[in-house]
């Protein structure tokens, strides 16, 4: 099978590698349909954070392809979703609903061989628990990116938002409008937030995305002046909730400066020499939640709400490329000349036998 593979700072190619197989009674191998590439992969495409070189990519949805004998939830041929971590559904974390902390878990794309999800095909472990299939088998192209998008990078921003505690009639104020703060923002319109303003860059595609799904101020300002804009539109206060999409220092001490007294910070960007001092949030009583999203327990909602055609999160794709070009589609995001890769791998319909 041909599969993405990170060979070091800056150099994904794409190589052929043996197609996964079962290896356990509670596997599944399924075929890639759509995947996507990660923000959250830039760090060690830019050489920030390490990673094994060799397969990559934990965003994808296809078909199951094969399955082993223990797997009696999913049938060969069925349409699924998978989440960026995989889990048995059966633990006590999962049962409270953080799949992304199950005891049996791990994440897809950290250099094994069959674990990335930039492939024709993964393996996926524990797949009753992991995978989530959809009803139906005739979808647009819309609606194919935003069921991608639940993947991750939805899931993600939809966890800011209830992490932070988001409510009706509640200012929201989103740090970062890459693809997961953009999703933020959809998130906490759907959760009846009355004003959301938007702390993020000068790309103006990005400020129109975010209008779009519900932003009412965009701040483009960093650092204490970012801070000092903010406060004057919030009456001095702050931000009743405060959805943290980045993950380094400066956006860390952003989410937590503009936060009301009272207010949740809820933290999805993955930390990179992100400190807090607890003294802040303290005198303040300013509470904080949040972290790798569990996806698989947001899905189900997540996918009714795309099916019934309520929010359209597959709007963030503005990049598609082939697997073989696939490098292009990391490089420019990394340029910032796009938001979000979409990866086209294969058909949704029944593929030749060979």
């Amino acid at each position: 099978m041909r599969t993405a593979i990170f060979n070091g700072k800056g150099d994904i190619s794409v190589e052929e590698r043996p197609k996964p197989t079962v290896s356990e009674p509670t596997d599944a191998i399924v075929r890639v349909v759509l995947a996507c590439v990660c923000g959250s992969d830039l760090w060690f495409y830019r050489g920030i954070s390490d990673l094994p070189h060799g397969s990559v990519g934990h965003e994808f949805i296809g078909v199951v392809d094969e399955k082993g004998s223990g797997v009696g939830e999913l049938a060969v041929g069925d349409f699924v979703i998978s989440p960026f971590t995989w889990s048995d559904d059966t633990c006590d974390n999962c049962l409270a609903g953080v799949h992304s902390a199950c005891v049996h878990g791990g994440v897809f794309g950290q250099g094994l061989e069959g674990d990335g999800g930039q492939a024709e095909f993964v393996r996926v472990p524990q797949a009753d628990g992991t995978l989530v299939k959809v009803p139906g088998s005739d979808f647009d192209d819309e609606t194919m990116a935003s069921l991608l998008a639940l993947t991750d990078v939805m899931a993600t921003g939809y966890h800011a938002a209830v992490s932070a505690e988001v409510t009706p009639g509640d200012t929201v104020a989103v740090v970062g409008d890459g693809a997961v703060g953009l999703c933020a923002v959809l998130s906490a319109r759907i959760l009846g937030a009355a004003r959301i303003i938007v702390l993020g860059s000068t790309t103006e595609s990005r400020h129109a995305l975010a209008r779009e799904w519900g932003a009412t101020d965009i701040v483009t300002a960093r650092g204490d002046e970012g801070v000092q804009q903010l406060k004057e539109l919030t009456g001095g206060y702050g931000a009743d909730a405060v959805l943290e999409c980045v993950g380094g220092k400066l956006a860390t001490d952003t989410a937590f400066a503009i936060a009301k007294a009272g207010a949740v910070v809820g933290r999805v960007g993955m930390p990179h020499d992100a400190t807090i001092d607890a003294t802040v949030p303290f005198f303040r009583n300013i509470g904080t939640r949040g972290g790798p999203a569990p996806a698989r327990h947001y899905q189900p909602h997540l996918i009714d709400a795309v099916l019934k055609g309520e929010i359209n999160p597959g709007r963030v794709f503005d990049l598609t490329v082939d697997l073989d070009d696939i490098a292009e589609g990391y490089a420019a995001m990394d340029e910032r000349r796009a938001i979000k890769t979409l990866v086209k791998v294969s058909d949704l319909a029944p593929q030749p036998t060979v």
